[in-house]
């Protein structure tokens, strides 16, 4: 596990220019096209990534200062308060708090000890927890919703994956 750390810590710095680079290349009227009707949208998808960035780092805090980290799931629209679907952002503004809060999110985890990555925590959705797998898990995240865009935007209705 410890040598596969700096991979995925790089892997999650391209994040934000991967996801910047692609976005830009999609057409603007395709942005808030719903393409069916439990589907989000392609500028929900990107700005849910930028909003769930605060709570993947306040995670990534936890570990680094709590002994056996608690957590609870996070499922969108599942709050009371919660919108069904994300808010959407413009594009400028999403991919800026994106990168910024993934920045944050570096820095902390480049300068955690064996101890923190040895740490385990709970939660209810996930046999086993770990600061190693959290970060894991923010990468394959990132990357499913970009593939998830790609997909709304390029992918004929038949092909198309339902989440249902």
């Amino acid at each position: 596990m410890m040598q596969e750390i700096p991979y995925l810590l790089e892997a999650l710095s391209r994040s934000p220019k991967i996801l910047s680079e692609f976005v830009k290349t999609i057409p603007e009227n395709k942005l808030d096209s719903r393409r069916g009707e439990s589907f989000w949208t392609i500028a929900e998808h990107y700005s849910h990534l930028a909003q769930v960035q605060p709570m993947l780092l306040k995670r990534f805090e936890r570990f680094m200062n709590e002994d056996k980290p608690e957590f609870f799931p996070y499922v969108p629209g599942g709050g009371e308060k919660e919108p069904e679907t994300p808010l959407c952002m413009s594009i400028d503004a999403a991919l800026d708090q994106f990168a910024s809060y993934r920045t944050r999110q570096l820095q902390l985890l480049e300068n955690a000890d064996d101890s923190s990555w040895g740490k385990t925590g709970i939660h209810p959705e996930y046999e086993e927890y770990s600061l190693y797998i959290l970060t894991r898990h923010v990468l394959m995240h990132d990357h499913w919703h970009m593939y998830r865009m790609e997909e709304l935007w390029l992918t004929r209705d038949a092909y198309l994956t339902r989440l249902e």
